[in-house]
């Protein structure tokens, strides 16, 4: 009997190392999750986040690999990750940073894997867009986008529904390039795309197509977005793909 007290203090002392050792790893692995900052802002942002809380965002907020994020009718978003790469979101967007991980010492641990649910967005390569190319990925409905070190919008049009009047641009996922290059597969092959070139996808099981011309891509962000947001990415708007006046260089 006079052993059990000395017992229920070691019970007590190892617990109280476990508690303590689980906080310390839960607060790395908060740490770690850390994507970015929203660095531009034009209206109202919402952030959908792992646990099922909503949070409304604002200018230096930060972006948690996990977040999806909803860009509301009048509102682009420019979000800056930790990498130094850029992503824009234009209104009705919905965009969620599925897994994201970045350390400038450790490249090995680098991945970016993105999925674009509806709407458009323009990206911008980081460090890890040069160093590790094949660590990014953006899924779409119908397709997902490699990069080789690259500028590019992408913009999916959801099928209307029935009585719903057309949209501007047909159903499926619409590409344009500015710098560098994609490679963009499905279920019915891969595809490459320079720099000044545009691309449909219509649904998960064609192929992607380069189309001739810019088919009426939009995406003009408000001025502010290109006044000296220190962008490390290559510069967006060179070759062809500016005469069409479908993308805005982010400086």
């Amino acid at each position: 009997m006079k052993n059990q007290p000395q017992k229920c203090t070691a019970t007590r002392a190892l617990s109280a190392l476990l508690f303590a050792a689980l906080l310390v790893t839960g607060n790395a692995a908060w740490a770690a999750q850390v994507a970015g900052v929203v660095a531009r802002l034009s209206g109202p942002l919402m952030a959908k986040k792992a646990d099922g809380s909503v949070k409304v965002l604002g200018l230096k907020s930060e972006i948690e690999s996990g977040d999806t994020l909803v860009s509301e009718k009048n509102t682009y978003a420019q979000i800056k990750f930790i990498d130094n790469s850029e992503i824009t979101l234009r209104p009705g967007t919905t965009f969620k940073v599925e897994n994201f991980s970045f350390d400038e010492g450790k490249p090995d641990g680098d991945n970016a894997s993105y999925s674009l649910v509806k709407g458009g967005l323009r990206s911008i390569t980081g460090l890890m867009g040069k160093r590790n190319k094949e660590k990014f990925s953006l899924k779409t409905p119908t397709a997902t986008i490699g990069i080789r070190g690259t500028t590019f919008i992408a913009q999916f049009v959801p099928t209307p529904a029935p009585g719903a009047a057309p949209p501007v641009l047909a159903p499926g996922l619409h590409l344009n390039v500015t710098d560098g290059a994609i490679i963009v597969t499905n279920n019915g092959g891969s595809l490459g795309f320079q720099a000044g070139q545009f691309g449909y996808v219509p649904n998960v099981n064609q192929p992607p197509v380069i189309v001739p011309s810019n088919p009426n891509i939009q995406f003009v962000p408000p001025p502010a977005f290109d006044a000296g947001s220190g962008v490390g990415g290559p510069q967006a708007g060179a070759g062809p793909a500016r005469e069409n006046a479908v993308d805005c260089v982010v400086r």
